[in-house]
């Protein structure tokens, strides 16, 4: 019996690790999937879920009516006498039960205070679920930031490596020194560590995506299905990924205004308030109990009633009604504050979508052609000897901090656009 116990416990622990190794990450993520998993696996989400079934348990609890109470007494039979009589007959037996009856609704109050609570918990759900979403969508196109930089690092870093094997090629011919090999060698080492850097900042970006997944193991290898425009040359695309050309800044505060879910459970939570402002009024009220049973007095039967009133003489809850009141306004006040930050968040995000859009716009216009086309006349002229190191390192590493800069550009005006649906509580706004 103990060997079956004990394979038993072990086998329900085995099958509860095996549950918590079961994510399986794709090879090829998609920002989709990406979400899926993460609101499926990830604890914070999970224990917002519990406040809500803690909340529903609650309200369980508000419809309870109280417990009756049984009571037996036994009264004047001589127990310490020498002959004592029989015991039924000679003396008082009293079997009552008697029931607290609740006033002012009490009850009803009660479980319209624990139905708004379940409210608020719902609502506090659905406000952590905006904001995991919103932490996997900037944390998946980290990733894709992360991939994005590595590419331009590798671009770079291949044609240091052309460069030096067109010099090793001109000093076997005599026409270079050896220093300038040299030279161009030693200054690899700045583009292999930008390398190793943007390998670096790739692994963390993968990790913390795992992490919002609640996966065991954070070292997993993935691929991620989105791209900042970058083609296979290492050059951006001339498209950018900005936002719509207009944002109704008006209908945005409206919209975030009804749906947000953090200010949808500070009303809720004002509601919940008041209620239970009127609980604690109607708890000035006392309940009766009242009650009645079976006698028997020396071998006579009789009825019991009776009622128990308590008398609201000294406490009639002056401090839970005068705490209740109180409570009621903060929670007024808070959501006065809220909504305040809702309609900020909102006027931040427009800012940020139009300002991020007008930032790709600009480099592309201004920068992004001009900074290649000066790399590869640079580049042509110092393999024809016109142009010496010095020029051909410089505008190759503008054109990396170039492209480094439009991949970020990129990311921030794909961020504001996740930025401004958690802002007005929607589920995305498409680019």
């Amino acid at each position: 019996m103990i060997r079956v116990l004990l394979f038993s416990v072990l086998f329900m622990t085995t099958a509860a690790y095996a549950r918590g190794q079961d994510l399986v990450v794709p090879a090829r993520l998609s920002l989709e999937e990406a979400v899926r998993l993460a609101t499926e696996r990830n604890p914070n989400l999970a224990a917002a879920r519990n406040t809500v079934e803690i909340a529903q348990a609650q309200r369980l609890d508000a419809r309870l009516r109280p417990n009756p109470a049984v009571s037996f007494e036994s009264e004047s039979y001589p127990l310490f006498e020498p002959s004592r009589p029989a015991f039924v007959n000679n003396q008082e037996l009293t079997f009552r039960i008697d029931q607290e009856i609740e006033l002012a609704g009490r009850r009803r109050l009660r479980t319209q205070a624990a139905e708004t609570g379940i409210a608020v918990a719902e609502a506090g759900f659905q406000d952590q679920r905006r904001r995991l979403e919103f932490e996997v969508r900037r944390t998946y196109l980290g990733v894709v930031l992360a991939k994005a930089d590595l590419e331009v690092a590798r671009a770079a870093l291949d044609e240091i490596d052309k460069v030096i094997g067109l010099n090793r090629a001109r000093y076997e011919h005599g026409e270079i020194s050896g220093g300038e090999l040299r030279r161009v060698q030693v200054e690899r080492l700045t583009f292999v560590d930008d390398l190793f850097a943007a390998e670096l900042a790739l692994r963390n970006a993968r990790s913390a995506l795992l992490a919002l997944f609640n996966a065991p193991d954070l070292s997993v290898e993935f691929d991620v299905a989105e791209r900042l425009n970058v083609t296979d040359s290492g050059a951006p695309a001339g498209q950018t990924v900005s936002p719509a050309p207009t944002v109704n800044a008006a209908s945005l505060r409206t919209q975030a205004l009804a749906a947000r879910p953090d200010l949808v459970a500070a009303q809720r939570e004002v509601q919940r308030a008041d209620t239970e402002t009127r609980l604690q009024r109607a708890l000035r009220t006392p309940n009766i109990t009242v009650g009645g049973g079976y006698k028997r007095d020396f071998g006579s039967d009789a009825v019991v009633f009776g009622v128990t009133v308590p008398l609201p003489l000294f406490n009639r809850n002056q401090g839970g009604v005068q705490r209740a009141d109180a409570e009621r306004r903060q929670a007024a006040n808070r959501a006065a504050a809220t909504a305040t930050g809702v309609l900020l968040d909102v006027q931040q995000a427009v800012h940020t979508v139009e300002v991020s859009r007008a930032r790709v716009s600009y480099i592309e216009r201004e920068y992004l052609n001009r900074s290649r086309e000066s790399r590869d006349i640079v580049l042509a002229s110092y393999r024809l000897g016109t142009a010496d190191l010095i020029d051909f390192l410089d505008a190759q590493r503008a054109f990396r901090d170039t492209l480094r800069t439009y991949n970020r550009a990129l990311y921030e005006a794909r961020i504001s656009t996740f930025q401004l649906a958690a802002a007005i509580g929607a589920p995305a706004i498409q680019p």
